[in-house]
């Protein structure tokens, strides 16, 4: 009877840490309230700004909320973003309640669809965190935080996630996962 108790709790934890994992994710709303996709009233206003204070993981999701019958969201490249080229982006959204998922590390970079905007500076460019150390999420990781955006950081290339220092499985479970699996399969011997 005790023998299943502890296997079951091992269990119960191993699932714990992994839907932890899972949960790290989050939704971020873009200037931190829902009027700040806008021309910011100075710099010190700018999005940019406000992006420095955080770190962005890959899972994690960016939220605008505006007007979509007076303006819009676009990805767009490094290019783009310092020019306030409106043509040909990456991805174009006008529905007002814009979400965009942070699917890699490295560079991100948007602007107002409409471009005496973002020539005014309402645009965004943030630096997802890379992957080196382990879990991209926030509950395993022991990764220094990735770079606060700059515009001197325009110039610089993305860091490329971590090559050869762990398994793909390490990477996405990370080690805590594995010691939760070690518990349960050395639970039943």
């Amino acid at each position: 009877m005790a023998r299943t108790t502890l296997v079951d709790s091992s269990c119960l934890f191993f699932f714990f840490l992994l839907f932890a994992d899972l949960a790290s994710c989050k939704e971020i709303l873009v200037g931190g309230k829902p009027s700040a996709w806008k021309i910011p009233s100075s710099p010190s206003d700018s999005l940019n700004k406000w992006a420095e204070s955080l770190r962005f993981h890959v899972g994690d999701s960016l939220v605008w909320k505006y007007d979509g019958e007076k303006d819009s969201v676009l990805q767009v490249t490094k290019e783009a973003y310092i020019n306030c080229n409106t043509t040909n982006p990456a991805a174009n959204y006008s529905n007002g309640d814009t979400k965009v998922k942070l699917d890699r590390s490295g560079p991100f970079f948007f602007i107002s669809g409409t471009k005496s905007n973002c020539v005014e500076g309402e645009k965004l460019h943030i630096v997802v965190m890379s992957s080196r150390g382990g879990h991209t999420g926030g509950f395993f990781t022991g990764s220094a935080p990735s770079p606060a955006p700059s515009h001197a950081l325009l110039g610089a290339p993305a860091v490329p996630p971590a090559t050869g220092s762990a398994s793909p499985l390490t990477r996405r479970f990370g080690v805590l996962g594995f010691a939760g699996l070690a518990i349960v399969v050395l639970s039943f011997y």
